[in-house]
């Protein structure tokens, strides 16, 4: 298991964590800066950001969870393999964030963008205990096929994307939330008009209600 880097804000003895996970070639600090926005509204909540456990192979500057073969030409196999061990990491990073801190699972919410938010749908219904919730933006759900026997926990899932994104099909949102519904999950959705691959205004305040709901 690698040990993620990571960023901190927020507050120094939180009741509460969330934690932002980068899309493809960033780095955690690319998310960071939305506590700005969130912390007056969650005074009690600490903002975690980590990297991902490898430095991007096809380009941007930060790093990747796992190799994507359209864009690095990796096998497959490899990508499912970098799946497994990123998820392995993450959940060995958010296991220690959680002892620190001393808050049980259910004061937890992942926020995931592109890479980040498959990140997040993959590894938070395969935990032991429910986070609080996911909000996944931009991104897929993947191995929808296996999630309904795999899912151990059933936490709410917000759902956001951009219906003018170029970069993960607007219509990968549809499919993970059907894929959510079936297997039982409390699934939200929000579609941000007009938007490509990003975070416009109307979907963070989205999450925010969101966030409040659950952790206030």
């Amino acid at each position: 298991m690698r040990e993620l880097q990571f960023g901190r804000a927020g507050a120094a003895e939180p009741s509460a964590l969330v934690v932002f996970l980068h899309g493809y070639g960033a780095n955690g600090e690319d998310l960071l800066g939305l506590s700005e926005v969130l912390a007056p509204h969650l005074p009690g909540v600490a903002y975690l950001a980590p990297d991902a456990p490898e430095r991007c192979v096809g380009g941007g500057f930060g790093f990747q969870w796992f190799p994507i073969p359209w864009i690095d030409g990796s096998p497959q196999a490899l990508a499912e393999a970098g799946l497994d061990e990123a998820a392995a990491d993450l959940n060995g990073f958010l296991d220690a964030r959680l002892a620190e801190a001393g808050l049980a699972a259910d004061r937890l919410v992942l926020i995931g963008f592109s890479q980040g938010a498959m990140m997040s749908l993959h590894v938070a219904p395969r935990r032991d205990e429910a986070v609080a919730g996911v909000v996944a933006i931009s991104g897929r759900l993947l191995r929808p096929e296996r999630l309904e026997a795999e899912a151990r926990v059933k936490p709410p899932v917000l759902l956001m994307h951009g219906d003018q994104d170029p970069v993960v099909p607007f219509a990968d949102m549809a499919k993970a939330g059907n894929a959510l519904v079936a297997a039982g999950f409390p699934t939200f959705g929000h579609v941000m008009q007009g938007t490509g691959h990003g975070i416009a205004p109307d979907g963070l305040g989205v999450a925010l209600q969101f966030l409040k709901e659950r952790l206030e």
